[in-house]
C-alpha cells in the first residue's frame, strides 16, 4: 500500500515541554489507523498538526506526496470530528451538514442534493429539521460525522468522537464507523485512549507514550506480540515474568525465570543466551489442569477465584510467581487451596525487553 499521509521527523514543543519528539508515521490511502495512548502522550497533538490547527515545531507533513504543513486548515481538504461534536446549536441537522459545502461555495441545488444523500446514508433523513438539542448522543455523533464527510474529504480525522457515549451506544457506533470506512474507502486517523475501541476498529494501531510511537502494527500483533513493556501493560492485561535467556532455537527462546521455572516463549531477534528478558503471557491464554501436559506447565496453588460473567478469574502462585489466569466460565471449579498446573503454549507468550 502506497503512503498517502506521511509525517517525517515531526516535533512539537510548548515552551520547554516537548510533546512530540521527531516522530515518523506513514498511512496508506483507505487505511484506518488509531492513535492510542494515555492522556498527554501526544496523540491529539499529532492529529491537530495533521488537521492544521497546530503548527509543528519541526519536520514535514505530506499528503499524497505534497507537503501540507505550511497550508491553513481550510485548504487541506480534511474532515474533522471532535469529541464534543461542535454542532451549531441554532442550526438544524440539515443546516449543520450543509455548512462546509456552503463555505466552499457549492451551488444551493447541489448542496441540497448532497445533504439529502449524506443524511440518508447514515439514516438521519427523517430528523433533518431538528436542532442538536433535540437529538440523542448517538444522533449528534452521526450528524458530526456526516458533516465531516459531506464535502468528500481526502482524510477524516477523529478526536475521541465516541468518548461521550454510553457503553452500549459506543459499541454500536464502532461497528457503524467500521461499515462506513469499508463502504466509502475512507482514510481515517482516529485518536482514542480506549484499547477495546482501537482493537475493534483499526487496520493498524500506533501506541503512543511520551510523544513517541512505542509500536505500530495490526491489532492482533499489538495484542499478541507486544514489543515493549509499555505496550504489553497498556493493551489489555498481561502477566510479566522476569528472567534470563538460557538458550535460543529459531524463533523461540528458553528463559529461566528469576528463582523460578524454565519457560519457552516466542522471541524476536536480539534475544540471545544471557539476555535479560520479560515473558509476557495474557491471562486468557493460561489454563489450569491436573496434569502438566505439553508446553509450559507451572505447578501452582489457587489463591482465589472470582466469577466475572463471561469468565472465571483465578489468582494463583507457584514457582516463585504470582499471576492471573482467566478461565472459561464453564471450566471445572478450582477451590481456594487446590493444587494444579498452570499451562500455556510457547507460541502464546512472547519475550520483551525489561
Amino acid at each position: 500500500m502506497a503512503d498517502f499521509i506521511e509525517l517525517e521527523r515531526i516535533s512539537k514543543s510548548f515552551g520547554l515541554h516537548k510533546v512530540v519528539d521527531e516522530l515518523d508515521l506513514a498511512i496508506g490511502k483507505g487505511e484506518f489507523v488509531s492513535l492510542l495512548g494515555p492522556s498527554g502522550s501526544g496523540k491529539t497533538t499529532i492529529l491537530m498538526m495533521v488537521a492544521g490547527f497546530i503548527e509543528p515545531s519541526g519536520g514535514e507533513i505530506r499528503l499524497d506526496g505534497n507537503r501540507i504543513d505550511h497550508l491553513p486548515a481550510f485548504r487541506r481538504n480534511m474532515g474533522v470530528v471532535f469529541q464534543n461534536y461542535a454542532l451549531f446549536p441554532h442550526m438544524t441537522v440539515a443546516e449543520n451538514v450543509a455548512f462546509p459545502l456552503l463555505m466552499r461555495g457549492a451551488p444551493r441545488a447541489e448542496v441540497a442534493e448532497r445533504v439529502k444523500r449524506a443524511l440518508d446514508m447514515v439514516k438521519l433523513g427523517q430528523i433533518r429539521e431538528r436542532k442538536p438539542a433535540q437529538l440523542s448522543g448517538g444522533q449528534q455523533q452521526r450528524v458530526a460525522l456526516t458533516r465531516a464527510l459531506v464535502f468528500e474529504p481526502s482524510v477524516v480525522l477523529m478526536d475521541e468522537p465516541l468518548g461521550a457515549l454510553d457503553k452500549q451506544l459506543r459499541e454500536h457506533m464502532q461497528f457503524e464507523l467500521r461499515e462506513l470506512h469499508r463502504r466509502l474507502g475512507l482514510t481515517i486517523i482516529f485518536v482514542t485512549h480506549d484499547q477495546g475501541e482501537a482493537l475493534t476498529m483499526s487496520d493498524r494501531i500506533a501506541v503512543f507514550n511520551a510523544g513517541r510511537i512505542e509500536q505500530l502494527a495490526s491489532p492482533d500483533a499489538i495484542y499478541d506480540r507486544p514489543q515493549t513493556r509499555f505496550v504489553a501493560e497498556f493493551i489489555g492485561e498481561t502477566n510479566l515474568f522476569a528472567g534470563k535467556v538460557e538458550a535460543r532455537d529459531g524463533d523461540r527462546a528458553r528463559i529461566r525465570i528469576d528463582d523460578g521455572p524454565l519457560l519457552e516463549a516466542m522471541a524476536p531477534a536480539g534475544f540471545e543466551a544471557g539476555s535479560d528478558a520479560l515473558v509476557s503471557i495474557r491471562p486468557e491464554r493460561i489454563g489450569l489442569a491436573e496434569t502438566a501436559g505439553g508446553g509450559n506447565a507451572v505447578p501452582v496453588k489457587v489463591l482465589d477465584t472470582v466469577y466475572q460473567g463471561d469468565h472465571l478469574r483465578a489468582r494463583v502462585s507457584g514457582g516463585g510467581l504470582e499471576f492471573v489466569a482467566k478461565l472459561a466460565r464453564k471450566s471445572r471449579a478450582w477451590p481456594v487451596g487446590a493444587e494444579a498446573f498452570a499451562t500455556f503454549q510457547p507460541d502464546e507468550c512472547t519475550v520483551i525487553r525489561p
